[in-house]
């Protein structure tokens, strides 16, 4: 054999390697963006969790500090004057059930941000 036939068969046996590991480094490159792409979307899932929860929690909160604002005062203002309680009282659940309400909605809209 001649040694430019050496050589050519040399440098061909060289290319098949090189594109057969190409094609294995292409695989794992494949398998590898696959995976990091099921991780993003777990912490995708993880980060809409953290987001109602922490908007449920915010709007329990704000609410729980709405209605006893709104209890304290109308005590107050029922030792201030007593004979207006009936008003007071009826004046105070009202405010106290539109808060209750307002809560209700930012909770279920907290909970909607998981779909």
């Amino acid at each position: 054999m001649k040694t430019s036939t050496i050589v050519k068969l040399g440098v061909a046996a060289a290319a098949a390697a090189f594109l057969a590991s190409n094609a294995a480094l292409a695989q794992q490159a494949k398998e590898t963006v696959s995976e990091a792409a099921a991780h993003a979307d777990g912490l995708k899932g993880l980060g809409k969790g953290i987001g109602a929860g922490l908007a449920a929690g915010l709007a329990v909160i704000g609410g729980g500090l709405g209605i006893g604002r709104i209890g304290g005062s109308a005590v107050e203002a029922m030792a201030r004057q007593p004979e207006a309680s009936g008003t007071i009282g009826t004046n105070m659940l009202i405010a106290a059930a539109l808060v209750e309400g307002a809560t209700l909605f930012a909770v279920l809209g907290g909970f909607l941000a998981l779909l």
